[in-house]
């Protein structure tokens, strides 16, 4: 199922927690969803799952107004909120029969889809601890199991990978991304490498607005505006390579990073790759290209840059 927003609007008195932000997020879609502590993430994600009421705006499932059908789109959702509230004193397998008796799963289908969520999310040797005995990582796994047991259309996950272990984190990213294929996942992260690794697609928000919306790739083209390339070139006079850089069309700048190792940066006029012709101008002088990486705004910069004010 789709998601759209449109002009959704939360405000705490005067402060506008989330301030008129629309964006939609496709069916078989992982949207990575950034933004500093405070920005808007979690009110955004507590209107979507109907915890909240926007004072403006719609959310649509489906399709569907959530203000006019939220007892049947409610259905299609699973939630794991940032905080996983848990019952301590439940066993595993008692909380998840629990969960799904809640959700309104058929009583003969329970025990399979607890036996599906136990398998899925590793918990196989957790399974008859009281959900206090378990390491935060666990009981992580634990809330995700809750999230999927109805097998909804849409996942819903504020910060699904905190207290989990590197290789548990990696697990969890692989589910994701399985879930992803045929389910609209949001998911909300402070984990840069994260997004990358398992998000279609970013969108950063920033004092309740929405200050980038795309892949990490175009993201970085954006941020980067213009081509820059690290070049090293040998068997070469400094100076006339220097010269002879400054002299391609395509190139705007060239700078020197290390005079003695005849290592440059150059930059590309708007809308060029310089790459092409410093090859062919190596070729051609019969010099020793020894090194062209391209530069790449890192996912950090970029988010620090939009997200600083």
């Amino acid at each position: 199922m789709d998601i759209k927003i449109e002009k959704l609007t939360k405000k705490y008195g005067t402060h506008r927690a989330v301030d008129q932000i629309s964006f939609e997020v496709k069916q078989g879609e992982i949207l990575g969803f950034l933004g500093p502590n405070g920005a808007g993430k979690t009110t955004t994600m507590k209107i979507i799952t109907n915890y909240l009421n926007a004072d403006e705006g719609e959310v649509y499932i489906g399709g569907k107004k959530l203000s006019e059908h939220a007892d049947e789109l409610k259905r299609h959702i699973g939630y794991l909120p940032e905080n996983n509230p848990l019952y301590h004193d439940m066993p595993v397998i008692d909380y998840l029969e629990f969960c799904a008796a809640l959700q309104g799963i058929d009583k003969l289908r329970i025990p399979e889809r607890v036996r599906e969520m136990i398998r899925i999310t590793g918990l196989n040797a957790e399974k008859h601890k009281k959900i206090g005995e378990l390491s935060k990582g666990y009981r992580q796994r634990v809330g995700l199991a809750q999230a999927m047991i109805h097998n909804p259309s849409i996942l819903i996950l504020d910060e699904p990978t905190t207290g989990l272990d590197p290789n548990q984190i990696v697990e969890i990213r692989r589910l994701i991304r399985e879930l992803g294929r045929e389910k609209t996942v949001i998911l909300s992260t402070h984990i840069l490498p994260e997004v990358e690794a398992t998000c279609d697609r970013i969108l950063i928000i920033n004092n309740g607005k929405i200050v980038a919306d795309g892949t990490a790739e175009n993201l970085r083209k954006q941020a980067q505006g213009q081509e820059i390339l690290t070049v090293k070139i040998e068997d070469g006079e400094v100076n006339t390579i220097f010269k002879a850089l400054q002299s391609l069309s395509t190139v705007a700048t060239v700078d020197f990073m290390d005079r003695t190792l005849s290592r440059f940066e150059v930059q590309s006029r708007p809308g060029c790759t310089s790459r092409r012709e410093i090859f062919n101008l190596c070729v051609q002088n019969h010099w020793t290209l020894t090194e062209m990486a391209v530069f790449e705004a890192k996912l950090e910069d970029i988010f620090r840059e939009l997200t600083m004010n």
